[in-house]
């Protein structure tokens, strides 16, 4: 049920009551949204826009709500590190990957907090929304949502360099310019050391030497699971709505995965995580 309603009348006590029975027979009833009503009030009362009506419907109709009870982080998107007031640096992505493990991960049951640089996506409904711009406030952000989570996964392109000292004001002219830059801060490598018990999933985009460099980065990082894709392909992977990967875990197994849409993909990465938790209980000590 997606309700609709003039102002005062969501919170009137046998609207409530009608409510919450309709709610203890199993039917899922959506919040109104709150904002301009035809009446001339503003209140909690509107329709619930569609996309929400849409992804509420088709979390419903999942047959599987194996993730019930874990609560999942996700990054996604770009960082961007200021050059000046207009300009940035950053790293290639358009989000679709992180957005697809948000939105697969609450249709499954899980409580889900997205991080999330500049993207064109709508964030999945029911998910906690954390937008950020530059690597520092993704750190700060996925460490404080990170210290509750059952599973992380790191799907965010964060830029590798941030620019040491950004100009106040904007660089006029066009002229040869010299960037002093400094390495940002490895977010994957330190959650993983602060991870207890959660699974960790991280994410390599390559563009040669696949394999090798994707079991480098597994070991480096110290995580559960590793997601790699070759990004040469113009196919899949930066901006293509598909994408072929090869899931790599720290107990030596591997297994790739045909190109399919980055919604399959995710659903794929989700049930991989669920396999490995069953065939390796017991979580692995901090690192």
């Amino acid at each position: 049920m997606a309700p609709a309603m003039d102002g005062g009348m969501w919170s009137h006590p046998a609207v409530v009551a009608n409510v919450a029975t309709l709610r203890a027979r199993g039917v899922v009833v959506m919040e109104p949204d709150a904002g301009a009503l035809a009446s001339g009030l503003s209140a909690r009362g509107r329709l619930p826009e569609v996309d929400a009506i849409v992804e509420t419907l088709l979390g419903a109709l999942t047959p599987s709500r194996d993730l019930a009870g874990d609560r999942v982080v996700v990054t996604a998107g770009p960082t961007r590190e200021p050059i000046d007031p207009v300009r940035y640096i950053s790293n290639r992505s358009s989000g679709r990957m992180g957005y697809a493990l948000a939105t697969a991960a609450a249709r499954r049951g899980a409580q889900v907090t997205l991080v999330s640089g500049p993207t064109a996506l709508v964030p999945p409904a029911g998910a906690v929304f954390v937008p950020v711009q530059t690597a520092e406030e993704m750190r700060e952000a996925v460490l404080q949502h990170a210290a509750r989570a059952t599973i992380v996964i790191k799907a965010a392109a964060v830029a590798d360099y941030r620019v040491q000292k950004p100009a106040a004001q904007k660089i006029k002219g066009k002229r040869d310019l010299t960037l002093e830059l400094t390495p940002n801060p490895d977010i994957l490598a330190e959650v993983a050391a602060r991870a207890g018990g959660s699974f960790i999933v991280g994410f390599a985009a390559e563009t040669n030497d696949v394999v090798a460099n994707a079991r480098a980065k597994l070991e480096a990082k110290g995580i559960d699971l590793l997601v790699a894709n070759d990004v040469s392909r113009r196919d899949i992977g930066f901006d293509a709505e598909d994408n072929e990967v090869l899931l790599i875990d720290r107990w030596g197994g591997g297994r790739p995965l045909p190109r399919m849409p980055k919604t399959a993909v995710a659903d794929a990465i989700l049930d991989e995580i669920l396999a490995l938790r069953v065939a390796h209980p017991a979580p692995k000590a901090v690192r």
